[in-house]
């Protein structure tokens, strides 16, 4: 055989997987479609965010969190309505992993050499409902380095695997067959494609160069999901998030393909929630595009004004930072705005300098290089917009600014095709609004979310506002961002038990097959169920590699 174990993809799950096998002496081959730049795929180009419960960093900023709110917040999040068939084995993931994220899971980081920062972010704020979805206290801890450190160490451990004999890199080379032979998983077949040198991100050509096949004892699939896919998530879109825009923003690199799942599912192998999607609501054209289509997400703050596309504030819960499959449905099932596919935010210097900051390890220079002088000078103590957002107030074709509301309007106007925006009654909505700034209770939602958002140290210091007037001129100039639904995860996948081995359309487990990350709903087919909390994609990489990883070990041994 050419291997021990074949593993399929080269992202962070692959790379976990292929760790776990060589640090216990098997022989691994690392297929991937990609050049050797590509490795660590889409986890590299992550904000790094991490799902972490009763954690120090939470508890210096005195949240108190629990395994038992955790594991609430998750079912409400998820609303597994499938435990008999679909959800069955990721009902059980889900409940390893919250267990995983309260007790081992940080010093299992520590022991690769990564580290968090020392404030916990608030994602995903939720429903407003105790039992719904969304997280009930600050949980997402970014790691130093964002996406790019947590991918590090175990690019690091693969490039030694080669050196030491133990793994052989498969670049450019595109799996195009499993090979189950009565039952048992015993290779893949594929194209070799015509190297390529484009950077890393960066679209690499399908030219056709040859054949190859690789048999092992095992095979690991880790090849992520459907984002930049564009065709495969609308023929997923589910019925109960409307109709898919016209014209979305694309969150992850091209070869983000869903090619595998098909493939798989040709091979026998069960798939299942494959209506159950992740995309954003907040995305923006990149104005320095590295991948076709490239967006930016927004990681709002709780202040800005959200409009739909013809000028209305969002109802409960779609205000930023708290739904956003809620916020999603809004958008795509109300009858009179389903026809567009953007929405705006409206908001001022003073909260964009606060609140905004972008999602991606290049969007977070400071972070990534690990630069915590940047950190402290650039989020704290600095006057102005970070680099990075300063750069799409500057640059960025979904940004416009003014001094009037009136004149920001009619720039808001100038980037849709027709003018759908009135600025009387966006001055209403607005100046009832500011109404309820003077004091510090509101029946306004927002305006109490925004309260009790800077009752937590972590928000008050380095992410929510001042509560103060959108129409002050002081707190000015005004500026207005149109925002696009941006493509990301798939939550549906190839269903795998607990030891990562891929299922059949039996419900049994294909001999010597697995698969982990986002190709596995990040474990038994959909961990998440119908919501993410946030901080959970890259963790679902990390765990169900490891334990496909270990499994297709033992098995070998």
């Amino acid at each position: 055989m050419d291997a021990d174990v074949i593993v399929v993809g080269a992202g962070l799950a692959g790379l976990v997987a292929a760790h776990e096998l060589t640090s216990r002496g098997r022989r691994v081959a690392l297929v991937d479609q990609e050049n050797a730049a590509n490795l660590g795929g889409q986890a590299f180009w992550s904000f790094g965010g991490l799902f972490l419960v009763d954690s120090p960093e939470q508890r210096r900023l005195g949240i108190k969190d629990s395994l038992d709110l955790a594991w609430n917040d998750w079912q409400g999040s998820a609303q597994f309505d499938r435990k008999d068939d679909e959800d069955s084995w990721a009902v059980r993931w889900a409940r390893a992993y919250v267990e995983f994220a309260a007790g081992e899971k940080r010093p299992w980081l520590q022991s690769h050499g990564i580290s968090l920062l020392p404030t916990v972010g608030w994602a995903e704020r939720g429903d407003l409902r105790a039992h719904g979805h969304g997280n009930s206290v600050p949980r997402f801890h970014v790691a130093w380095g964002t996406g790019t450190g947590v991918v590090e160490p175990f690019a690091r451990y693969a490039k030694q695997a080669a050196r030491d004999g133990l793994l052989t890199f498969y670049h450019r080379h595109q799996v195009d067959e499993l090979v189950i032979e009565d039952g048992e998983a015993r290779g893949v077949r594929g194209t070799v494609l015509a190297p390529d040198d484009s950077p890393r991100g960066v679209a690499s050509n399908r030219d056709r160069i040859g054949e190859f096949e690789l048999t092992a004892q095992a095979v690991v699939v880790t090849t992520g999901g459907i984002g930049a896919n564009h065709d495969i998530v609308r023929r997923y879109w589910p019925e109960r998030l409307g109709t898919p825009p016209a014209e979305m923003v694309t969150g992850v690199p091209a070869y983000v393909d869903g090619r595998m799942l098909d493939i798989s599912a040709e091979a026998g192998v069960r798939l299942v929630n494959r209506d159950r999607m992740w995309h954003y609501t907040e995305g923006i054209q990149n104005w320095n595009s590295i991948w076709p289509g490239h967006g930016i997400r927004i990681l709002p703050g709780p202040s800005s004004i959200w409009l739909d596309a013809l000028g209305r504030r969002l109802p409960d819960p779609c205000l930023p930072g708290y739904d956003t499959l809620s916020t999603l449905k809004h958008l795509r099932t109300t009858e009179d705005i389903a026809g567009y596919d953007h929405s705006w935010f409206v908001l001022t210097r003073k909260i964009v300098e606060k609140e905004f900051a972008l999602s991606g390890s290049e969007q977070n220079p400071d972070i990534t290089a690990k630069d915590r002088k940047a950190v402290l000078r650039d989020r704290l103590l600095g006057k102005g917009a970070p680099g990075p957002v300063q750069a799409f107030l500057d640059h960025g074709a979904d940004f416009v600014t003014a001094t009037s509301l009136d004149q920001l309007v009619e720039k808001m106007n100038g980037l849709t095709d027709k003018a759908l925006l009135d600025a009387a009654e966006v001055r209403r909505q607005i100046v009832a609004r500011d109404l309820q700034i003077n004091n510090s209770y509101s029946k306004d939602s927002q305006i109490q979310g925004i309260h009790n958002a800077r009752r937590y140290i972590g928000d008050r210091l380095g992410r929510v506002a001042t509560p103060h007037r959108i129409l002050d001129p002081a707190a000015g100039p005004l500026i207005g961002v149109k925002l696009h639904v941006l493509t990301r995860k798939t939550l549906g996948g190839i269903q795998t038990d607990l030891d990562s081995r891929a299922l059949g359309a039996d419900g049994k487990p294909v001999g010597g097959l697995y698969a982990a990350g986002e190709v596995a709903g990040f474990g038994g087919g959909g961990v998440h169920g119908y919501n993410a909390l946030e901080g959970t994609f890259l963790g679902g990489c990390l765990f169900s590699g490891r334990a496909a990883g270990r499994a297709a070990a033992k098995q070998t041994a």
